[in-house]
């Protein structure tokens, strides 16, 4: 049970959260003592600037003035005990110049960011300044390094997730093709030889209704192999009235349906034409109607409303069966899933497939509630 979800991928993902978790950690203690280090030297720039006002005139004044002028990382503002700005350090003075309010707007950063650091200068009248400093670029850095890092390994997850999936669709669509190719190989053979059986039953007069009936399952035996061809490679789309393909299938599913079953076409135009391939068309058409035959149990009504728009062709298959279930409904096209206790679940999935890859149309459920039907929408472009 556990074996399936500990692959080589959940490693790999758990490796990642490791050291991505680890680094944040490392880099949140590098943080913490840089930030010590930098109000330590704070302190010291703060106690040199001291000592250089009130040292005696022959003090050696040589480590406060190299403390005081080596400090160039860490920015500083220097006010007095009214928060008034008296003085700045490390700050872009093109950007003061720019802006007016950019120091009150670094002070009040600044605030948020450090405690300052009180010079007191006298007691009667108190009279102090304050220090208050930001991060420097060096902080900033180890700070954000582990987001930089985090969004850098979300990106190659998703890359790595997207590019799994092309391959897989890619490895699946050359599944369908070797399979369809192959399907139409194994057919060729056996209706050629029947084909030729036929021709010879129909030198007999005895045999020839038999030759005739023979003939036009030969032919449909021929057109699945037409189609499972043509599944195999890139169809040519030519141009034909959609109404005669429509209204031929419908005639053709109408002789094979109950007398209990109605079928019937509306349309808004007495022709429609667009690009297709009319054996691929016709197939999906087949399979919707013949869908629509199975979910109804010899009984109920079955219409193909089609409308002529300005861009597009819709044509709307609607029948008065057992619906789908809506957790069902997105599931309907996925290759193997059916709810019938006999077939492969392969029609729908084909059919979305000659209409979306080939056609550049669209196939989808428009409506369905269960116990009063299902209506499947073909859009197809002009």
């Amino acid at each position: 049970m556990l074996g399936q979800y500990f692959n080589w991928r959940t490693l790999l993902a758990l490796v990642a959260i490791l050291i991505v978790t680890g680094t944040i950690f490392y880099s949140n203690y590098l943080a913490g003592k840089i930030a010590v280090e930098e109000r330590q030297k704070v302190e010291q720039w703060v106690e040199a600037g001291r000592f250089l006002i009130y040292a005696p005139v022959d003090a050696d004044t040589k480590l406060p003035s190299l403390i005081r002028n080596e400090q160039k990382s860490i920015p500083i503002i220097e006010t007095d005990e009214k928060d008034s700005i008296v003085s700045y350090i490390n700050i872009d003075s093109t950007k003061i110049a720019a802006d007016p309010m950019y120091l009150q707007k670094q002070l009040k950063a600044f605030k948020t960011q450090n405690q300052p650091i009180i010079l007191e200068i006298s007691k009667q009248p108190l009279l102090i300044n304050k220090y208050y400093y930001g991060h420097s670029v060096l902080l900033q850095q180890v700070k954000y390094y582990p987001m930089v890092q985090l969004f850098i390994v979300a990106l190659f997850i998703i890359i790595t997730i997207f590019s799994l999936q092309i391959r897989n669709k890619s490895t699946q669509n050359q599944v369908w093709a070797g399979m369809a190719k192959e399907t139409a190989h194994q057919l060729g053979t056996p209706v050629s030889s029947l084909q030729g059986w036929v021709e010879m039953l129909k030198e007999e007069d005895s045999s020839r209704q038999i030759a005739t009936e023979i003939e036009k399952d030969v032919q449909r035996l021929r057109l699945v192999s037409d189609r499972f061809g043509k599944i195999g490679s890139t169809p040519q789309l030519e141009q034909h009235d959609v109404v005669i393909q429509v209204e031929e299938m419908v005639e053709y599913i109408r002789k094979r349906a109950t007398g209990k079953v109605h079928l019937d076409v509306k349309k808004n135009a007495a022709e429609m034409s667009a690009k297709i391939s009319p054996p691929l068309f016709d197939w999906v058409i087949e399979n919707l109607l013949k869908n629509a035959l199975d979910a109804m149990d010899g009984k109920g009504n079955i219409i193909v409303d089609m409308h002529n728009e300005e861009r597009s062709i819709i044509l709307d298959v609607s029948d008065t069966g057992k619906g789908i279930a809506s957790q069902n409904v997105n599931r309907v096209f996925k290759p193997g899933f059916t709810t019938k206790k006999r077939g492969w679940g392969l029609g729908l999935s084909l059919s979305k497939r000659i209409i979306e890859q080939y056609h550049k149309g669209q196939l989808y459920v428009k409506h369905s509630e269960p116990g009063k039907g299902t209506t499947f929408r073909i859009v197809l472009k002009k």
